[in-house]
């Protein structure tokens, strides 16, 4: 049997030429390529978003007779403690407490470029929880018009009071200043619960326990042969 293979030469290594080993380069042996290493600074303009890339024309591999590749450098956008990014808008959430949210309150904001804004909220205007606001203008930069930003949106999380943090001889106090509760009329034969917290466990065992009782049901009445009734002809 006669096989015939193709492989690669191993005096020119493929390239159609061989370079006599006196006149061979003592950097590149030959290969006419060396392996170099540079550090290169990357300029990320205001504005970039996670995903862009940035190319360095020419920068990349070099091979003989080739013109030279391009480096790309892709941004990933790292998650920042306190704001969030939506386009050119920052969002964040802040914390007040059940006074601050019904009594005004003033607060610092450090920006991501080391400023400190100051907000203030006047006393008489309430804020409820969840509720929305913004800062015009100390969002992000819009991308190559620098001097144009979004909006800072502040979402607000009320912080009520702790189990005893209100002392019993102060809630009739706090009744004074707060609008009137709402009257309720019991009707004749209504029944009275008490509240108690709600426990995330009970229900997982609970659930669990459903589920074995399910499966207990399923076994002892699983489907059995069927045979044909004796009276039947």
């Amino acid at each position: 049997m006669v096989q015939q293979l193709q492989t690669m030469c191993s005096e020119c290594h493929g390239k159609g030429e061989r370079i006599n080993p006196k006149l061979r380069c003592k950097t590149c042996m030959g290969k006419k390529t060396v392996e170099d290493h540079k550090i290169r600074e990357v300029h990320v303009d205001k504005g970039m978003k996670d995903g862009e890339s940035i190319r360095f024309a020419g920068k990349g591999d070099q091979e003989p007779g080739l013109e030279p590749g391009d480096i790309y450098i892709v941004l990933d956008e790292k998650e920042h403690a306190v704001f969030r990014r939506r386009e050119t808008d920052l969002i964040m959430d802040m914390d007040l407490q059940l006074v601050e949210a019904l009594c005004g309150f003033q607060k610092n904001i450090e920006t991501l470029d080391g400023r400190t804004l100051v907000i203030n909220y006047l006393q008489g205007e309430v804020i409820k929880n969840d509720d929305i606001m913004c800062i015009m203008g100390e969002g992000m930069p819009i991308y190559r018009d620098p001097f144009t930003k979004g909006r800072l949106i502040i979402r607000f999380k009320v912080v009520f009071p702790k189990p005893g943090d209100i002392a019993p001889t102060k809630i009739a106090e706090l009744e004074k200043c707060l609008p009137p509760r709402e009257e309720v009329i019991i009707p004749d034969g209504a029944e009275e619960h008490s509240l108690t917290d709600y426990d995330q466990e009970y229900e997982r065992r609970r659930q669990r326990a459903g589920e074995a009782y399910r499966e207990d049901d399923e076994e002892g009445h699983g489907g059995g042969q069927r045979v044909q009734c004796a009276s039947h002809k």
